[in-house]
């Protein structure tokens, strides 16, 4: 039976890399110190905030040495542990527009996996904020899963957290545990995060992680933080308390999905 000890960061990122690459570091030797095999970041972790022409400078090709990558590549290697990266911007054929893209770095530094976010913000939810994520970002096309400690592990980032299809998808790609690294506004959050999560892993019969933003950001944001882990059965195991920044530790088990899906066989009953 397969395990991973994961540890999901809340962070209170802004609209300055350096800075919060410093955060990042900080975050990433405690989680190590803390026994983490694999680090969770959440959406937005190098950049938040900002406009989107500073996004449009942050952001970064894959095979490239920005800083951002640089960071997490040099973190993942002095550390030994895997690193997942929530959502950074990544240079696309459209320089107006960048993948917002989770980034997966083993301890060798070398990045394993890549997952651009498919589902897109526009949402006017009542905050006196107006999100347009497609005017300043391309969208992704493909799910993703990456084995990480000998689990098969799904991606995905924020709002694609609304659209249970894409984590079915990652289930029968053989996910047994669903990564969500997010920046949940507030209004959202409150009503709909414990919801929405525990939701996709009764469904899934899978682990559920998420890391997410919490606090005030640049241009008047506002998010609801809570970063938890859920478990197949979808009990809340960990959450993190008010603040940034914050680590939850949980310890993954394959072991546990088998029981539970053995139990209740329901995916093994679908019809549709």
């Amino acid at each position: 039976m397969a395990e991973l000890r994961i540890a999901a960061a809340q962070l209170n990122s802004q609209d300055d890399v350096a800075k919060n690459l410093a955060v990042v570091a900080g975050v990433v030797a405690r989680a190590k110190a803390e026994g983490a095999e694999c680090v969770l970041l959440p959406e937005n972790f190098a950049f938040m905030g900002g406009t989107d022409e500073e996004r449009r400078h942050a952001s970064e090709a894959l095979d490239g040495d920005g800083p951002i990558l640089t960071t997490l590549r040099r973190l993942a290697r002095e550390h030994a542990v895997t690193l997942v990266g929530g959502g950074m911007p990544e240079r696309t054929a459209d320089p107006a527009r960048p993948h917002n893209t989770a980034v997966v770095v083993a301890p060798s530094g070398e990045v394993v996996a890549a997952y651009r976010k498919i589902h897109l913000f526009d949402v006017d939810v009542g905050d006196g904020q107006t999100y347009r994520e497609s005017a300043a970002v391309t969208p992704g096309d493909a799910p993703v899963v990456v084995e990480l400690g000998g689990l098969r592990v799904g991606l995905s980032i924020c709002y694609d957290l609304r659209f249970p299809e894409l984590y079915r998808r990652l289930v029968a790609d053989g996910a047994v545990a669903l990564l969500v690294p997010a920046a949940f506004t507030l209004m959202t959050g409150k009503d709909h995060w414990h919801t929405l999560l525990r939701a996709r892993a009764i469904e899934d019969q899978c682990w559920v992680v998420a890391a997410a933003q919490w606090g005030k950001h640049p241009k008047g944001r506002q998010t609801y933080g809570k970063s938890l882990v859920v478990d197949p059965w979808g009990d809340v195991v960990a959450q993190a308390e008010e603040g940034a920044p914050v680590l939850v530790h949980a310890t993954l088990r394959d072991e546990r999905v088998l029981q539970v899906r053995r139990a209740l066989p329901c995916l093994t009953h679908r019809r549709l």
